[in-house]
C-alpha cells in the first residue's frame, strides 16, 4: 500500500463518532484511556513476585555461560597456535591467515559477550535476592523478630555495597510492579467511564472517564499500600464463626474401586480412577461446586501403598446477601478479607471433618474467589499437609511456605483478583509454583460492571491455555494430577451448607 494513500475523512457524516464513542472533544481523558500502558501480552506464566525468575535458575545459567566462555578460550588458544604455524609459511597461507584472523576476532567478541551475559545474570540474581530479603525483612519487623530483621538488614547492606547496579535493578523491578499491576484495571475503568459519560455528552465523557480512572487508581493504591490481600505465612483468622450445618448433597457418596466399578446405591455409572482424578486445570474448573446446592466437594484417594490423599474444591460466593441462609455470601467475603473467621470457612472445616479428613492428612486445595480465600487459610492454619493450593480469581495471595505448591490464576482486568494488590513482592510456595495471568477481555463493553473477567467460565478458558502451555513450570502441577490418577480407589462427596440459628 502506498504511503500517500489518503486517510478517511473524519468529517464525513457516515464516519461521525457515535454517541458514547471516543470523539474529538474528549481531550486528555480520551487520550489517557487510549494510551494508558497495556499489559495485553497473552497468557503470562511466571514464578511470581516482582522478579519472575528465581536466583538458582539465574546462577545456573551464568555458570553455563562461564563454561561456554572457557570452551571458547580453549578454541582461541588452539587457533592462536595454528596462526603461529601459518605465519612460518607466509607465501602459501595468506588466505588461511586472513580467515584465521577473522575467526579470532569473532571468538574474542563472543567471549566478551558471554562474560557480559554471565555478569548480567548474576546481577539479576542479586537483584532478586534483594527483593526477597526486603520482603522477609518486612515480615520480620511486623512479627517483632528484631534479631532476624537485623541479620537481614546486614545482608542487604552488604549486597547493596557490593552490587549497586543490582540494587538499582531491584528498586526498578519493585517500582514497576507497584505502578503497573493495576494498569489494565485503570485503563478499562477510564474507557468505560468515557463511554458511559458519552451517552450524555462529550463533557460527561471527560468527567465520568476521569473520575472512573482516578477512583480505580486510588483504590488500587490503597489496596497495595494496606496489603490486606497479601497474607503472611503467620496470618490467622480471628474470632469465631457458626453455627453452621453441612449435609451430603447425594444420599450416598460415590466410591470407585480399582477396577472402575461404582460401589453403593444411587451412585453414577462406573468409571476408572484416572477418569475421576482431574487431569488438567480445566478439569478442576469443571469440578468446582456452586452450580447447585453443593459448596464443598471432597475427593478421597486411596493410593497403591494404602495411604490416602484428599482433594477439596471450594465454591465462590453464591449469594449477594449479608447474613442469609447460605454461608457463601457477602458477609463471609467481607469477614475473610478482613482476616476474620467466616461461616463459609467453618462449614468447610465441618465438611472436611465429615469426609474423614484429619489434621496432618495430605490435602490438595482448589478454590475459586471466596473459595480461594478459604483455601488460603486452610493452607496457612488448617493443620493439614496442604501439598497443593490452586487459587482462581482470588482476592488474596498467601505466602504458603516452601512445602505447598502454589498455583494462581489471575486476570489483570478482574477487580476481585485486584484486591490481592498484585500479590507478594517475592515468589511464594514450593519449587514449581507459578502465577498465570492475562487480560481476559481488553475490549471494554457495557457488561463491564457485571465483572465478566471474574466469571468461572472465563477462568476455565485461561485454565485451558495453561494446560496447553509448553512452559516447564506447569510440570509440577501436572505431576500432582498424574499422582492422583494412580489411586486405586476414589470416594467423592459433595456438601451443601446452611447457617443455623445461634
Amino acid at each position: 500500500m502506498s504511503d500517500t494513500t489518503p486517510g478517511p475523512d473524519l468529517h464525513h457524516p457516515d464516519l461521525a463518532p457515535e454517541v458514547g464513542r471516543l470523539g474529538p472533544n474528549e481531550g486528555v481523558i480520551g487520550l489517557l484511556a487510549e494510551h494508558w500502558p497495556r499489559v495485553d501480552d497473552g497468557l503470562q506464566i511466571r514464578g511470581g513476585g516482582a522478579v519472575a525468575v528465581d536466583t538458582a535458575t539465574l546462577c545456573a545459567a551464568a555458570v553455563r555461560f562461564d563454561a561456554a566462555r572457557e570452551e571458547l578460550g580453549a578454541i582461541a588458544a588452539r587457533l592462536g597456535s595454528l596462526r603461529a604455524d601459518l605465519a612460518t609459511l607466509p607465501e602459501h597461507t595468506a588466505d588461511a591467515r586472513a580467515a584465521a584472523s577473522v575467526l579470532a576476532t569473532k571468538l574474542d567478541a563472543v567471549q566478551s559477550e558471554a562474560d557480559e551475559i554471565a555478569a548480567a545474570l548474576r546481577e539479576a540474581a542479586y537483584a532478586y535476592e534483594m527483593v526477597e530479603i526486603e520482603a522477609e525483612h518486612r515480615l520480620a519487623v511486623l512479627a517483632g523478630d528484631t534479631a532476624r530483621a537485623q541479620r537481614l538488614d546486614a545482608r542487604m547492606t552488604a549486597l547493596v555495597d557490593g552490587h549497586p547496579d543490582a540494587w538499582r535493578m531491584a528498586l526498578g523491578a519493585q517500582f514497576e510492579r507497584a505502578v503497573m499491576w493495576p494498569s489494565e484495571l485503570v485503563r478499562q475503568a477510564t474507557e468505560w467511564g468515557v463511554a458511559a459519560g458519552g451517552e450524555v455528552s462529550d463533557p460527561g465523557s471527560i468527567v465520568v472517564g476521569g473520575a472512573a480512572g482516578l477512583l480505580t487508581l486510588g483504590g488500587a493504591a490503597v489496596v497495595g499500600v494496606a496489603g490486606a490481600g497479601r497474607l503472611a505465612r503467620d496470618a490467622r483468622l480471628s474470632g469465631t464463626a457458626g453455627p453452621v450445618a453441612v449435609t451430603p448433597v447425594t444420599p450416598a457418596p460415590t466410591v470407585v474401586g480399582a477396577a472402575g466399578a461404582a460401589v453403593g446405591a444411587g451412585t453414577p455409572p462406573s468409571r476408572s480412577p484416572a477418569a475421576v482424578a482431574p487431569r488438567s486445570l480445566a478439569a478442576v474448573t469443571e469440578r468446582m461446586p456452586g452450580a447447585g446446592d453443593a459448596r464443598v466437594r471432597v475427593e478421597r484417594y486411596t493410593m497403591p501403598d494404602g495411604s490416602r490423599q484428599y482433594a477439596v474444591y471450594l465454591a465462590g460466593m453464591q449469594s449477594f446477601d449479608v447474613g442469609g441462609d447460605d454461608p457463601w455470601d457477602n458477609a463471609s467475603n467481607l469477614e475473610l478479607y478482613a482476616g476474620e473467621a467466616s461461616d463459609s470457612y467453618a462449614a468447610t472445616e465441618l465438611a472436611l471433618d465429615q469426609a474423614g479428613v484429619r489434621p496432618g492428612d495430605a490435602v490438595h486445595v482448589f478454590g475459586f474467589s471466596q473459595g480461594a480465600m478459604i483455601g488460603a487459610h486452610l493452607a496457612l492454619e488448617g493443620g493439614y499437609d496442604t501439598r497443593t493450593l490452586v487459587s482462581i480469581g482470588s482476592p488474596v495471595d498467601a505466602d504458603v511456605g516452601g512445602a505447598t505448591l502454589s498455583v494462581t490464576l489471575r486476570h489483570t482486568d478482574d477487580p476481585v483478583a485486584g484486591l490481592a494488590g498484585g500479590g507478594h513482592a517475592a515468589a511464594v510456595g514450593a519449587p514449581g509454583s507459578f502465577v498465570a495471568e492475562r487480560v481476559f477481555d481488553p475490549d471494554v463493553g457495557a457488561d463491564e460492571p457485571r465483572l465478566p473477567a471474574h466469571r468461572l467460565t472465563a477462568y476455565a478458558e485461561t485454565a485451558a491455555l495453561v494446560d496447553a502451555s509448553a512452559d516447564p513450570r506447569v510440570g509440577a502441577l501436572r505431576d500432582v494430577f498424574a499422582d492422583l490418577a494412580g489411586a486405586e480407589s476414589v470416594r467423592v462427596t459433595e456438601y451443601a451448607a446452611t447457617r443455623r440459628a445461634g
